[in-house]
């Protein structure tokens, strides 16, 4: 029974703060579903279906809140392998969009499975972790890396190298929030600069020609390099104050690829400039302080990685997006949390707050152990 005491633990910023991000994101949204016409403006759907989503996923955050979060130790096999089914599911019947299987059509929406992907690893990872004790050896360290491998596997090959990339990342990030021995330290940090170079040859051709377009645009100023020039176009031509609300030349008038999605961040950046980016990179930073906090205060081993694992799964969305649209990362299909519109990545993003405000509700209920 939820004891309603619990509600006065609530980290206030961090629902303030979520809250404050995704109607900034609904405002971008509409700018970027614009379209000028002779009678005025129309909307495209993603608007009214991101809306939608935003409340399906408001609901979903909250009723995440009504049982402990310790309950997700019992959840964490079964959701990991229903990820891994669903993710065969989509090598099977999933549905093509831009070249790449990553949806299964359920008729009244498409389920992306690598969203759910992320939260399981997420929540096994840290299950794990919460059972060995001191700092990761090598087979504690393999043990938790494998958590991560078998979906990033699969999530290649449809291939969406960006999120499996994410995940791993995610999981690096935790463990290392929880530590490794010295001995293994050493080694990874002489051997993975070493071993990066051949991971060029796994990649698909499509992978290498976007890292080569990122290295130099302008050898492909109509092709490969189109997204990168007219993100930085945008960005650019914001300048110090930005154009105004509507106002940007680049999304409004249909310049801007994915506007509404992987690069929504340069829609927002040519309507409000330097000062209006800077604005959204203090709420974000805001915004993952506090979930920082909450990991540091957790009572428990679990809920502490848990609240790293949120942590790192937005703060690596966050920096890649924006180093993406800004032309200092390659491109690759990464949206920008709460900004970017997307069905599946709302409701995650919702999930995750769901947690990390759970671990924060419950840090006096009882003992840290």
């Amino acid at each position: 029974m939820f004891d309603r005491r619990l509600i006065f633990h609530i980290n206030w910023a961090l629902v303030l703060l979520t809250a404050v991000l995704f109607l900034v994101g609904v405002m971008n949204l509409y700018s970027a579903s614009t379209l000028r016409v002779a009678s005025g403006l129309e909307l495209d759907a993603y608007f009214n279906k991101q809306l939608l989503w935003g409340g399906a996923s408001f609901c979903v955050m909250t009723a995440l809140l009504l049982f402990d979060y310790r309950h997700f130790k019992a959840l964490s096999w079964p959701l990991f392998f229903l990820s891994i089914f669903l993710l065969l599911c989509v090598t099977v019947a999933g549905k093509t969009i831009y070249g790449a299987k990553r949806w299964l059509d359920l008729g009244f929406f498409n389920l992306q499975p690598t969203e759910l992907a992320k939260v399981a690893v997420l929540v096994l990872g840290a299950q794990l972790m919460a059972r060995m004790g001191g700092r990761l050896g090598w087979v504690n360290l393999g043990k938790t890396l494998l958590v991560g491998l078998v979906p990033a596997a699969l999530i290649v090959k449809q291939p969406d190298l960006g999120s499996a990339l994410n995940i791993l990342l995610i999981l690096g990030g935790m463990i290392l929030f929880k530590g490794i021995t010295p001995s293994v330290f050493k080694v990874l940090v002489v051997a993975l600069p070493g071993l990066l170079p051949f991971g060029w040859f796994f990649l698909h051709d499509y992978q290498k020609q976007r890292i080569l377009t990122f290295m130099n645009p302008g050898n492909d100023p109509l092709g490969a390099g189109y997204h990168i020039i007219q993100s930085q176009i945008a960005i650019g031509s914001g300048g110090f104050w930005g154009k105004g609300f509507l106002e940007g030349t680049q999304s409004q008038l249909r310049f801007l690829p994915e506007k509404h999605t992987d690069f929504a961040f340069a829609v927002f950046g040519e309507e409000w400039g330097f000062c209006g980016t800077m604005v959204l990179l203090a709420l974000f930073c805001a915004f993952l302080y506090q979930i920082y906090i909450i990991s540091l205060e957790a009572k428990d081993d679990f809920g502490s990685y848990l609240a790293a694992g949120v942590f790192f799964y937005f703060f690596w969305q966050i920096l890649i997006n924006m180093g993406m649209v800004l032309g200092i990362m390659p491109v690759v299909g990464i949206p920008l949390p709460f900004i970017s519109y997307g069905g599946s990545a709302s409701v995650v993003n919702f999930c995750m707050i769901g947690i990390v405000l759970n671990v924060a509700m419950r840090r006096f209920v009882f003992k840290k152990g």
